[in-house]
């Protein structure tokens, strides 16, 4: 923790980016315990237009932050292997023909792209509206980096409009998201993408209803190509 998500926070931290300071981090037994700084603001439920633009402006802060510390981990991508304990391509492959489709193609966009997100950005890595702050308007902080890595901070962008796909959006602000999305080169849009749509299936898939799986798969399928 010390060395990659906390390292994270503190490189942004000093860049003026609104993440929590840490207190304290401690082992005890099997588990690490974190006593973080108390931000203000309360998690945003929807995101509207003023709070997406907040989140690009802060989305951009974090590009090249890390040029200077390959010491931090770069993340995982798990598109041809499993994560531990999420990105499991076998329930895909086992749940029904939709979801196999999926997890085939996953694997196809995995062969074509490195295991590991290239680039010395900072990444969030669960960059949603749930783990961002905000009072009067004004976004106050992000929350839960517990994840986060080096790589290509674009990737944060395609976990917000997951995010967003998880609640009632503004179609105004999916649009705009998803403009911005089109605008990504491919070979960072598809690996990113093809990750969102293997770690969201499968978790609802192992954790929620049909209808969650079906939810998660209309959305992973707007860019299976």
């Amino acid at each position: 923790m010390q060395a990659g998500p906390l390292a994270v926070t503190e490189v942004l931290r000093l860049a003026g980016y609104p993440a929590p300071a840490t207190e304290l981090i401690a082992q005890v037994d099997h588990a690490v315990v974190i006593v973080q700084e108390l931000l203000p603001g309360t998690k945003i439920e929807h995101l509207d237009h003023r709070g997406l633009d907040q989140a690009l402006e802060l989305n951009q802060l974090q590009a090249d932050r890390l040029a200077d510390r390959l010491d931090i981990p770069t993340m995982e991508l798990h598109l041809r292997d499993d994560g531990a304990g999420y990105c499991l391509h076998e329930p895909l492959r086992q749940h029904n023909r939709r979801s196999a489709a999926l997890e085939h193609w996953v694997a196809a966009v995995g062969a074509d792209h490195p295991a590991r997100m290239v680039g010395h950005d900072a990444v969030h890595m669960d960059f949603h509206p749930g783990n961002i702050l905000a009072t009067g308007g004004s976004i106050t902080g992000v929350i839960d980096w517990d994840g986060a890595a080096r790589g290509d901070h674009r990737f944060d962008l395609v976990t917000l409009r997951f995010g967003i796909h998880a609640k009632e959006a503004d179609p105004r602000v999916t649009q705009h998201l998803d403009a911005v999305l089109d605008s990504l080169p491919e070979d960072i849009l598809r690996p990113a993408w093809a990750h969102m749509s293997l770690r969201m299936v499968d978790w609802a898939i192992r954790h929620f209803t049909p209808a969650d799986v079906e939810h998660w798969l209309d959305l992973a399928e707007q860019r299976v190509s």
